[in-house]
């Protein structure tokens, strides 16, 4: 028999969508206001040590390439496998707690990167402040999500969680203004004596103004064990599992922004523009400022698949504008389209991981949504070292063009997966709000 012609969704004016979406935003309280706040904070403090961590263990700890490549991809890495691993405590914990656990490891791990050159053993004292900083910045993810997950609702959510993200590159591009002058009078030292500070200030922040009353644990963590099963687990979930990984490949390019590119713009580049490469940097999170909430506002009502894929195949693209070789307006092309394309996707990935996830297990899936995050950088910073000694050796013959092809190469194998899988992908179903 016969189905009857199913009736065509109206048309929406995406100015409309975007005008109502931030006005409803409007109304939301300081659980969600405050967290945002220190994210935005927290996104300076950790992003304006992870700018210029490389540099900083080369030229005052002196490690060499290699080292210090592992090094900050030990930190990076060990962040994700917290978030992943340790996401439950965060359910069980409830924001509030977690967020002051969170920051005060971040404060502590950030003054012992200051003091590690004047302390012996200070390679092994600088592992100890990087893993500090890790246990503290991946927690912090998990609860400022869970945070904008339980003070959002389906009209705010979108807007909610670009805002999250936006804010957060708010933070990166005023450190960013920052970090060079900084740098030029205090050396990395004292960046990264800015950043402790500014660690402490959003602790202050938090502890004063986020209710007291909010940010519980979710549930009861009994009741959370007893109803979750080995099926009930995102890892046993196979959709969900091959969208999360799939995505590694353009993940290695963010990781390249602080493995690859300061020493690349550095060493490639005018020592003009290799004295301010954090103002090119900069450009990335000024743009993710401003774009990622319009983005969407204007499109929230387009499937995730379909930006995710968009957004995808821009970044991956970007990178061929940097294989014909140096050269300072592509560059910066460069930067404005591969974050040009970040916006498309970042938020809506993290929208959607939030939306299929139980209420009382986000922290849960959004510590599993990241381990190919972990994978990405983890991975990247054994081989970024090699093929910056390679082809961007400190003296010596360059050959940029072919890294950059390579990189180019490994983005690409995101946007064409998820263009493959995306019927099978589409059939993933959101969870009950009341689970």
């Amino acid at each position: 028999m016969s189905q009857p012609a199913a009736t065509p969704a109206p048309t929406t004016n995406p100015i409309t969508e975007l005008v109502s979406g931030f006005a409803a935003v409007r109304h939301l309280d300081r659980r969600f206001w405050v967290p945002n706040l220190v994210f935005l904070i927290d996104g300076a403090a950790y992003f304006g040590i992870l700018n210029v961590l490389t540099l900083h263990l080369g030229t005052t700890v002196g490690l060499g390439d290699v080292t210090a490549g592992r090094m900050v991809s030990y930190m990076t890495g060990a962040l994700t496998l917290f978030m992943a691993f340790f996401g439950f405590a965060v359910d069980r914990l409830g924001v509030r707690r977690s967020m002051t656990l969170t920051i005060v490891a971040a404060l502590v791990g950030r003054v012992l990167l200051v003091v590690a050159p004047q302390l012996p053993y200070s390679v092994w004292v600088v592992g100890l402040a990087l893993t500090f900083i890790a246990f503290g910045a991946g927690l912090l993810q998990t609860a400022v999500y869970s945070a904008v997950k339980q003070s959002t609702d389906e009209a705010t959510s979108s807007i909610g969680f670009s805002l999250i993200y936006a804010l957060m590159n708010l933070g990166i591009v005023l450190e960013s203004m920052a970090s060079s002058p900084v740098r030029a009078a205090y050396g990395t030292t004292g960046v990264f004596t800015m950043c402790a500070g500014l660690t402490l200030v959003y602790l202050v922040i938090h502890l004063l103004f986020f209710p007291k009353d909010a940010g519980a644990p979710v549930v009861n963590s009994a009741v959370a064990a007893a109803k979750l099963t080995w099926r009930d687990h995102p890892l046993a979930d196979l959709r969900f599992l091959y969208f999360i990984f799939i995505l590694i490949g353009v993940r290695t390019l963010f990781a390249h922004q602080w493995l690859t590119m300061p020493d690349y713009v550095t060493r490639a580049y005018p020592e003009a523009v290799g004295a301010r490469f954090e103002w090119i940097s900069g450009l990335n999170p000024l743009i993710i400022v401003v774009g990622t909430p319009l983005v969407a506002g204007l499109t929230r009502k387009v499937d995730v698949l379909t930006m995710m894929i968009v957004g995808t195949s821009v970044s991956a693209l970007a990178t061929f504008l940097l294989v014909p070789g140096p050269d300072l307006p592509r560059l910066l092309a460069y930067v404005i389209i591969f974050s040009l394309g970040e916006a498309l996707w970042s938020s809506r990935f993290l929208e959607h991981v939030a939306e299929i996830a139980p209420a009382a297990r986000v922290g849960v899936y959004m510590g599993v949504a990241n381990l190919p995050w972990f994978l990405a950088k983890f991975t990247t910073g054994f081989y970024s070292g090699p093929m910056l000694a390679a082809f961007v050796p400190k003296e010596g013959p360059q050959d940029t063009s072919t890294m950059w092809l390579v990189y180019t190469g490994i983005a690409l194998t995101s946007p064409i997966g998820l263009l493959l899988a995306r019927k099978w992908l589409s059939a993933q179903k959101k969870a009950d709000p009341s689970a």
